[in-house]
This record gives structure tokens, C-alpha cells and sequence, in this order.
């Protein structure tokens, strides 16, 4: 897995920066993410109006819509019975999330063969910086080119990128990149490719601040730009130094390695709240599993266990157990969260999420002293082959007993 970095604003003079700028900054953007995974499956709705999120008479929202249904108005966030209105003869399905994320970590693996530095800041998109790869994939927008190739030769799903110097400006470009497309952005060509744009299509800029900038006769991004920077901030207060940056493309971060995180956790919301108790057990095993296998990616141990319960209503309890020794095996783990959830369950109540969360890290391979050192290296070798298949085959194709159910027909 590609080591993880976040962005660190960098507030000098705009001038200075675009000086120094190489556009080595890519925004991957999935396409129609959701839906797209859904299509590997069922190919033969290609081509026509698919909404992922839930029946159209569901009191849910549309979590993605397919392009021929965004014909219709349909976008992500709208109520599903709104989409039903729209296009009546639009496929609705349901949501599969922890497939997508699945589908997600594999794209997140090609990221890491083409830099060291990858931000995943969802679970469609990540920002890349492809400065200094030069000798192993030749200049940003050739890797960039060949980065989106293999994405969609290996995956089959299809996806977007925008190439600039800055993150900003790389987010907007692979948006006008839609679908399967790359857009290149010159350095000391922001402010002019930003220009004729809607004021929208500038990240940060919201309804809200769209019709306050309608009212002042503004529409789009050049409109804004030629405002004088002190006039934005009389009327928008310190939004307006935002907004004078943003026009100009001039937005510049660097990223900052963090590949040590503070916390690795996973969570699962049920479609019905649930009181079954193989159920529960089946999935808090199997987040424990998830969570597992990204410390061992990180080359970490956890100390600090957490266990999240939410119950109907929306009343969430959260339990932790610092452990005397840290582990990195999924069998210690999960007895550690299966004994906290007997201890502090209220049996009378149905569950509505479970989450589990590990911190407390440290280097190298300690282990709870709980199990002799022959048996520790077998189950050692046993979770590294396990790992090692999910990557090639997919989490949900390999898990240990305690996370599948009899009933369960995929198993």
C-alpha cells in the first residue's frame, strides 16, 4: 500500500509560488464510482439510467447515479423518490459498501506503484504527487496518462484526472476531464483555465456563497477575479482572501508524509436496526479483520482496542481496553472486541452500528504473550497468506470463520 500524505497550506505571495511550479499535482477521480462497480457484475445495464442507493419508494438518497441517468436531473444526495420521479424507468439497485471498498483499496494500490505519496481523501479520489518519478514513468503527464491506462486496464472501472500545480486547480480539471479523460493544466495557465467556469465548479464554493455572489452581478470565476482582493474581504470578511486566491488558481499545498496514523477503524451501519446475535458477532469480526490487515500493512501493533456501539435512536457508546502488550493478529484482536461487546451490550436493545478502532501503536512484531511461540508463527504465516490472497482476490473473498454465516449465500 502506498505510503498516506495529507496537505499543508502554504500562504506565500501567489507570484512566488507560480514561479517555482511543475504541474506534478494529479486528482484521480472514479467515475460514477458506485455505479460503476455495480456494472462489473451486471454489464448488461451499461448504457442505460442506473441509480445505486435503494428502491425509488425508499425513504433513502441516492448515493450515485450512472451518466445517462444524470440526463434526467438525477444527482447524488437526492431523495431516491425524487430520482423515481425523474426517470421512472431508471434501474434502481442497492448499495454494496464494503464491496466499493474493496474496489477501492485495489485502485489505491496502482496509486502506490506510480508515487510514493498518495492522499485517498474518499473512497473515489485521491491526489497523487508525480514529481520526482520521472526515471520510472517519465514526465507527470505521460505517468499521468499511463496511471489512468492501467487503473482502467486492470480494474475495468472507469476514471478521470486533472494534472496542475496545484491541488485546487488538479480537483477542477479532472472534473472537466469526465468521463474517462485527462486534463492538463500548464503552469501559469490556472487563472485562464479557471476563468470561464461557472463560480460552482470551484471547490469550497457552495450554494450559499454562489447566490451571494449572483447578487453582486457574478457568475463566473474571471468575474470574480477581476475584484479587487480588499473589495472580497469588505463583503465576504476572511472568505474573501479565499475567494481572490481560489480565482486565480492559487490555492498551493505540499504534501507532508503521515504514513504512521493515529487510529485505524472501521465501521458498518445496518440497514435494519438488528438484535441478531450471529449476525453481530459475523460483523464484528469482520471489521475486526479489516482493521487487522491495515496495521499489518503499516507495519504496526495496537495496544488500544475500541468497540463503538449505536443503538436505535441514535445513542452511541463507545468502550476501550489498553492491552499489557501490543498485537497485530486478527485472533487476539477480535476477543478483545468480542469480549467488550458481551460485557457491555444491552441485549434488550437493537444495534444500529458496530464500529471497531485501533490505537496505542508501535513498531515491530510484539505480540500478546497469550499463545506459544511455534503456534504464534503459524498463525503469523497464516494471516500474511490471508493478506496477501485479499489483495489478489478481494477482502471479502478470504475471511476467517468467525465472520461468515451459515445462511450467508456468498459464502
Amino acid at each position: 500500500m502506498p505510503e498516506m500524505a495529507r496537505f499543508r497550506a502554504k500562504h506565500g505571495p501567489i507570484e512566488e509560488q507560480s514561479s517555482l511550479a511543475q504541474a506534478s499535482i494529479l486528482h484521480v477521480d472514479m467515475d460514477a464510482f458506485f455505479v460503476s462497480v455495480e456494472l462489473l457484475e451486471r454489464p448488461e445495464l451499461r448504457g442505460k439510467p442506473v441509480v445505486v442507493g435503494g428502491r425509488p419508494d425508499q425513504r433513502g438518497v441516492v448515493s450515485a447515479a450512472s451518466y445517462e441517468a444524470r440526463k434526467y436531473g438525477i444527482h447524488s444526495a437526492m431523495p431516491l423518490r425524487t430520482a423515481g420521479r425523474l426517470c421512472p424507468h431508471a434501474i434502481f439497485l442497492d448499495g454494496h459498501h464494503e464491496k466499493y471498498g474493496e474496489w477501492s483499496d485495489r485502485v489505491a494500490t496502482i496509486l502506490g506503484q506510480f508515487s510514493p505519496i498518495v492522499e485517498m481523501v474518499s473512497i473515489d479520489e485521491a491526489y497523487l504527487d508525480l514529481a520526482g518519478t520521472e526515471r520510472l514513468h517519465g514526465p507527470p503527464l505521460a505517468a499521468a496518462d499511463k496511471l489512468l491506462r492501467t487503473i482502467t486496464r486492470t480494474t475495468n472501472l472507469p476514471c478521470s484526472g486533472g494534472l496542475a500545480t496545484t491541488r485546487l486547480v488538479a480537483k477542477v480539471a479532472s472534473d472537466q476531464a469526465k468521463p474517462r479523460g485527462l486534463v492538463w493544466v500548464a503552469p501559469g495557465r490556472e487563472e485562464r483555465f479557471l476563468a470561464p467556469l461557472p463560480v460552482r465548479k470551484i471547490p469550497g464554493i457552495g450554494e450559499v456563497t454562489e447566490r451571494a455572489l449572483r447578487a453582486l452581478g457574478i457568475e463566473i470565476v474571471e468575474q470574480i477575479a477581476a475584484i479587487p482582493q480588499e473589495k472580497l474581504e469588505s463583503i465576504f470578511g476572511q472568505w474573501g482572501t479565499a475567494l481572490y486566491r481560489k480565482a486565480r488558481g492559487g490555492d498551493s499545498y505540499e504534501f507532508v508524509i503521515d504514513a504512521e496514523p493515529k487510529s485505524i477503524s472501521h465501521n458498518h451501519t445496518f440497514g435494519e436496526d438488528t438484535s441478531d446475535a450471529e449476525a453481530l458477532a459475523a460483523l464484528l469480526s469482520h471489521l475486526s479483520q479489516k482493521a487487522c490487515k491495515r496495521l499489518r500493512e503499516a507495519g504496526l501493533a495496537a495496544r488500544t482496542l475500541t468497540l463503538t456501539i449505536r443503538y436505535a435512536g441514535f445513542e452511541t457508546h463507545t468502550r476501550s481496553k489498553t492491552l499489557a502488550e501490543a498485537t497485530r493478529l486478527d485472533s487476539d484482536i477480535f476477543a478483545v472486541f468480542r469480549e467488550l461487546f458481551r460485557l457491555h451490550q444491552d441485549v434488550k436493545r437493537k444495534v444500529r452500528l458496530l464500529g471497531v478502532s485501533l490505537s496505542g501503536f508501535t513498531h515491530g512484531n510484539e505480540q500478546l504473550d497469550l499463545l506459544e511461540a511455534e503456534r504464534r508463527a503459524k498463525l503469523e504465516k497464516l494471516t500474511s497468506a490471508a493478506d496477501r490472497l485479499r489483495d489478489r482476490f478481494g477482502f471479502g473473498k478470504v475471511q476467517f470463520g468467525g465472520s461468515l454465516r451459515r445462511d450467508d449465500p456468498e459464502h
